[in-house]
């Protein structure tokens, strides 16, 4: 049985795959940013009383820091850059969902914690320079 389960030993892989599949989740989020803009992000902000040119630091979070860790560079910033946009986006946009559950029984906040701690993970398990 222990040779079974060591077919599935691949930590570099596994790293690289969750690697590649926040970058590619992220991507999406940025693509929207991309092609629909960031003005209810700015409205968001605003109401918060914090400059709108704030809310085009969501193209570093959602486009540079995912296609920095498609490519393996610079791995560990980028993973931490997209960690600190998901608590931005927690905190402005889905705050009153934190204690909040679905009508199926998951957390209102599973994507944002899921997309949040596989950032970390990614950081705590690369090596700098070395994607």
């Amino acid at each position: 049985m222990n040779k079974l389960w060591n077919l599935f030993h691949h930590p570099r892989a596994g790293t690289i795959l969750l690697r590649t599949t926040l970058a590619l989740l992220m991507l999406l989020h940025g693509w929207a940013k991309i092609t629909h803009g960031v003005g209810a992000i700015e409205g968001m902000l605003a109401s918060h009383g914090l400059p709108r040119f704030l809310a085009y630091g969501v193209y570093l979070g959602e486009v540079v820091a995912p296609l920095l860790l498609l490519v393996g560079v610079w791995v560990v910033p980028a993973a931490l850059v997209v960690a600190i946009n998901m608590v931005v986006a927690v905190l402005l946009v889905h705050r009153g969902q934190f204690l909040s559950l679905t009508p199926v029984g998951g957390w209102a906040l599973e994507l944002q914690a899921l997309l949040f701690v596989g950032a970390l993970a990614v950081a705590l398990t690369s090596r700098p320079g070395k994607g």
